[in-house]
């Protein structure tokens, strides 16, 4: 074969091999299955602005919603925000990609404490996004007596005062809580214990909101409840009139991540998402907007006094906190007992 055609053989390849990398390039996309209100639309147009990757971001309000949607559709997104405890659950089903933490150097501007969580050791599956609590926010012109924890706010004379988070295991937790017993202890026995006190609960409260409670909230349609930090946080930027206590028998506190799933169609642009978010001026941007506890040591460092003095946001430790864990098929049975209280069996 003549030099000539071997030349241009090879620059044909050579044509054809960059023009299918441009070509990969603009086909990436970033598929973001996240909590509802809780990334910020100039996080995600920052990203896109540095990467050129869109993102798609679409939204739950449930870690078990979520994991619904990820097994009707295998394959499809390329990042999760589970909590702490559908991490683990996640892990043991196989269901997450290995983290390349070499892709990922802004992971070392996360606190200490939040590196190495016993939901997942070494963080090999997933990486902090936000923490925080669930607690009691009240409005304190018209609640007057004192609020200590959930038997104040679940009091027959607040009926049709009170909104809470339309979480079932949540729900559960604070009924446990409210007896003594573990929060993970979720037995059929202890459901037994607990579904008395649930019942009369249920019929006090007037609105179960886990997407958004602030509106209610702040036009007064309802006076107290128990919510995220982050909404609390909310309200008590808005006006001082709004208090926010962790319930004396124990509170929840979670810790939302960034996960890959198993088979992602893109885990390079989902590694770029979770490097760039942990970049500490990206990450101050998440909290001024959704002001719950941030992991990232180097972006706490550029909030104001106000910011880290709120006690929703960076509540005192003096209340015994507890994350949750999987609980496998205890899941169905509350399921099913929150199913049957709320059709008033």
């Amino acid at each position: 074969m003549k030099l000539f055609h071997i030349v241009l053989i090879v620059t044909m390849v050579l044509s054809l091999a960059g023009c299918n990398r441009s070509s990969q390039k603009q086909q990436q996309r970033l598929h973001l299955f996240a909590w509802s209100e809780y990334v910020p639309q100039e996080v995600i147009d920052g990203f896109t602005k540095q990467t050129g990757i869109p993102v798609d971001y679409e939204v739950y309000d449930s870690n078990e919603k979520m994991l619904t949607k990820l097994l009707s559709s295998p394959a499809h997104y390329d990042l999760i925000q589970p909590s702490e405890y559908m991490v683990e659950h996640l892990i043991k089903r196989g269901l997450l990609e290995p983290i390349d933490q070499s892709a990922i150097p802004n992971v070392s501007n996360l606190l200490p404490e939040y590196r190495n969580p016993e939901y997942d050791p070494g963080m090999k599956y997933s990486v902090p996004y936000m923490a925080g609590t669930v607690g009691i926010v009240f409005n304190s012109d018209k609640i007057k007596d004192p609020i200590r924890g959930y038997q104040d706010v679940f009091q027959p004379k607040y009926a049709g005062r009170i909104i809470a988070l339309d979480d079932n295991r949540e729900i559960v937790s604070w009924a446990l809580d409210a007896k003594g017993i573990d929060i993970n202890d979720v037995t059929p026995a202890n459901l037994t214990k607990v579904k008395p006190l649930l019942a009369d609960w249920l019929k006090l409260v007037k609105i179960f909101n886990s997407d958004d409670p602030k509106p209610q909230l702040f036009s007064g349609d309802v006076d107290l409840g128990v919510v995220y930090c982050g909404d609390a946080a909310k309200l008590i930027e808005q006006d001082k009139k709004f208090k926010y206590v962790l319930p004396a028998e124990g509170a929840h506190r979670f810790i939302d991540n960034l996960c890959i799933p198993k088979d992602a169609p893109d885990k390079q642009a989902a590694e770029a998402f979770i490097n760039y978010i942990l970049r500490p001026e990206v990450s101050k941007i998440i909290s001024d907007k959704f002001p719950y506890t941030n992991p990232n040591g180097a972006a706490r460092k550029l909030l104001t006094p106000q910011q880290l003095a709120n006690p929703a946001s960076y509540p005192p430790e003096s209340v015994h906190l507890e994350i949750f864990h999987d609980i496998g098929k205890a899941n169905a049975d509350i399921s099913q007992l929150m199913t049957e209280l709320r059709n008033g069996r």
